[in-house]
């Protein structure tokens, strides 16, 4: 079976082992069904218009480090995310590009001359529909002389990780691409900060998952009307080819970071046996939050804070094991109120009772040795004048903290706030917790009635895109919410 850019699948048979090609003059969009047309000759297809992709960032929003001890923890999606251009080029062009410029990165390779002969041995050969649960050693080491020259006049460090990202792009391409793919350029902007612990590489991933998937014709939607349990098994698709890409970045992840980053909404998250893949339950139902993201800009190292609290264990086990167990009843807590029929998340008591469990969440986090000064001065001008709530999120000892926003708070209290965090050189983000997750605009096209549309809708183009100024510039062109809600255009796999 062929999935190389010909090769066509029609909707549900797409989600089979045994699916059934289409005869090459077969012809499918992402918001419906394959159209077959009897031709006497197949007939050259047209260059596919260029089209984006959109992944959110995630935090952990209860059970950090005690998640490490097989406890509970609940991640959720950030309005902050990916957004992934990708640019067919003439048939002439037999060239793929692989373009990141918030990290300066950019490198081309000749399609012809990847390592197409090892990929596609029937030993080594994967489909879009198998699961892929280990990186094959081979395949990885075929790899390695077409990143070596990734990045050369970099310095080491950027090299690194320019270098990696090129590897998790080729294994994916390879994988699920074919010589015989049309030449392409790969765009990726980010409004989501790298290296804070708020999931920008699954981001990434699950970006570039989706669009080689709909570049093999092998994803129906996302559309309004589509069954839920379809939109299941398409975001589910996406995910393993996301975890794919962040074994080769991360080498044993979780699989939380990409599960969030696809299906949106949030995660209960628990790894009991580290031989075993990690138990996730998504949380359909979670409320969207009004949320502050605040990056204190202080280097920190997961590996260094998760051996602290592990050895504070071994030193004081009973003690340490009674405020893991509290950590674990915080998550529980925090799930089960959220569940309830009467929460609201628009109504200040709901909200409240949040806050509280993130406060306690955060004590407990600081029993165990893993706050920062820096996290500590946010809780103390973002608590103290009654604004919201605040938490560490993630490993801690610097990294990011979370504060749930009190609705009621006074516009002169928020822009004070924001000043004294600037002031202080943090990096603040107003931002929402569990919205949706990846989202595709095909073709690249937005109209919603604001000034910069152009008649039938504002094409975005690689020019306008590279071109858009930071986060804001990213957002206003061609972010999933514009001034008046969601932006006409994008569709999401709402599952």
């Amino acid at each position: 079976m062929s999935n190389g850019l010909n090769g066509v699948h029609t909707g549900l048979e797409k989600l089979q082992v045994n699916g059934v090609h289409a005869n090459g003059n077969g012809r499918i969009s992402p918001d419906g069904p394959v159209e077959r047309k009897r031709l006497a000759r197949k007939q050259s297809s047209p260059m596919m218009p260029a089209f984006m992709v959109s992944a959110p960032g995630k935090v952990i929003v209860f059970g950090e480090h005690a998640v490490v001890h097989g406890k509970a923890a609940i991640a959720a999606s950030i309005s902050l995310r990916s957004y992934l251009l990708v640019t067919s080029l003439s048939k002439s062009r037999r060239t793929v590009t692989m373009r990141f410029p918030d990290i300066d990165m950019a490198h081309t390779w000749n399609i012809e001359e990847l390592p197409w002969d090892i990929f596609s041995q029937p030993s080594k050969k994967k489909y879009y529909y198998d699961l892929v649960t280990s990186l094959d050693p081979d395949l990885m080491e075929a790899i390695q002389p077409h990143v070596k020259d990734v990045s050369p006049h970099k310095s080491d460090s950027d090299r690194k990780i320019h270098q990696n990202a090129a590897m998790s792009f080729l294994y994916l391409y390879l994988s699920l691409g074919s010589p015989k793919n049309n030449g392409c350029l790969y765009t990726l902007r980010s409004t989501i900060p790298i290296g804070a612990g708020l999931g920008s590489s699954a981001s990434i991933a699950v970006c570039l998952a989706t669009a080689l998937l709909l570049q093999i014709r092998t994803l129906s939607g996302p559309h309004p009307d589509q069954p839920a349990n379809e939109a299941r098994l398409q975001t589910e698709r996406i995910n393993q080819w996301a975890f794919v890409y962040e074994m080769c970045t991360h080498g044993n992840p979780s699989g939380v970071d990409n599960t969030v980053s696809t299906q949106g909404k949030a995660v209960v998250f628990q790894r009991t046996d580290y031989g075993k893949p990690s138990t996730v339950t998504p949380l359909w139902d979670f409320p969207e939050l009004p949320l502050l993201v605040v990056d204190t800009r202080q280097p920190k190292s997961t590996l260094f804070e998760v051996a602290k609290v592990a050895k504070l264990k071994n030193t004081h086990t009973k003690l340490v094991g009674s405020i893991l167990d509290a950590i674990d009843q915080v998550t529980r807590s925090a799930e089960s109120l959220m569940d309830e029929e009467d929460f609201d998340s628009e109504d200040r008591e709901s909200l409240r009772r949040v806050g509280e469990l993130m406060n306690i969440n955060h004590g407990l986090l600081v029993s165990l040795g893993v706050s920062h000064p820096r996290l500590e001065r946010v809780r103390e001008l973002v608590d103290h004048q009654e604004i919201g709530w605040t938490k560490l999120t993630g490993a801690g000892g610097g990294g990011c903290s979370i504060s749930l926003m009190n609705p009621d708070v006074a516009p002169e209290k928020l822009a004070r706030l924001s000043g004294q965090l600037e002031d202080e050189g943090y990096r603040a983000f107003k931002t929402t917790l569990g919205g949706d997750g990846v989202g595709v605009l095909w073709p690249a096209v937005l109209k919603n009635g604001l000034d910069e549309d152009e008649e039938g809708g504002m094409e975005i183009d690689l020019e306008k895109f590279l071109n858009a100024d930071g986060n804001e510039g990213v957002e206003k062109l061609v972010g999933v919410h514009g001034t008046t809600g969601e932006r006409e255009g994008w569709k999401f796999w709402r599952v």
